[in-house]
């Protein structure tokens, strides 16, 4: 039993093979891969959108403390041209935690524009493999029709063929059956024409043959009536003389 089980199921892991090797259709994998491919390449190009739009965030903000710092630095200036420098010392001491910040900024600057052409170049990659793919893609895809095509054409090549055996076949048989019915034909032909079939009918004999067949018949016909003349002509007679005539 426990073969018989094995059995079965290699028998029914074959056919269900079968049936999605045929139900699977290599070209709409191709595209559905494509498709994906496409929409991984949009992904990382949103994340590169999202990077170059952090880095502009940083470089606005950047340019506003810079605007402050440098606000800082020329009154800090000013202050000191005028003998203030007490002023001076505390537009410095403002200026310097923007200074910080700028300074921080500028690190996360450069860490985000780092990223941003890492990903533009990835983005790139990722484009140019993604066009490589298409460019597969299409020619399978031709190349699959084509090849489609020309199993059709073989199968309908196939299939005339067998058809035109059939045909053939039929053709011999009925070749064969008129060849047989002709030379039937012939054979009572000529044992009629011979005499060895007889014609009820007559139709077989010839017009003399006939001709005089019917000659004769008139002629038998024609003594017939003399010889009922000849009775009634000397029954009349013997009426004439009476029965006493003979007396």
């Amino acid at each position: 039993m426990s073969g018989v089980m094995k059995r079965m199921k290699l028998v029914v892991e074959a056919k269900a093979n079968a049936a999605m090797e045929r139900r699977e259709n290599p070209v709409e994998l191709l595209d559905l891969s494509y498709e994906k491919q496409l929409q991984l390449l949009q992904q990382v190009r949103r994340g590169v959108a999202e990077v170059a739009t952090s880095r502009k965030r940083l470089e606005i903000q950047m340019s506003k403390l810079q605007a402050e710092s440098d606000k800082r630095a020329t009154q800090a200036r000013r202050a000191l041209e005028i003998g203030r420098e007490d002023l001076a010392r505390e537009a410095l001491v403002r200026r310097a935690p923007i200074q910080q910040q700028i300074d921080d900024m500028s690190a996360q600057y450069q860490a985000l524009q780092a990223d941003e052409e890492r990903l533009v170049r990835a983005s790139q990659n990722l484009q140019q493999r993604v066009d490589a793919f298409r460019t597969k893609k299409e020619t399978i895809k031709a190349t699959y029709a084509a090849a489609q095509a020309t199993t059709r054409i073989g199968e309908a090549f196939s299939g005339i063929s067998e058809e035109m055996t059939d045909v053939n076949l039929a053709i011999q048989r009925a070749e064969d059956k008129t060849a047989q019915l002709q030379a039937r034909g012939a054979a009572l032909d000529e044992l009629t024409a011979s005499g060895v079939l007889d014609d009820p009918t007559g139709y077989g004999k010839d017009d003399i043959t006939r001709e005089l067949e019917a000659l004769s018949a008139g002629s038998g016909v024609e003594n017939e009536m003399a010889r009922l003349r000849n009775e009634i002509a000397d029954s009349e007679a013997r009426k004439q003389i009476g029965p006493g005539a003979g007396a």
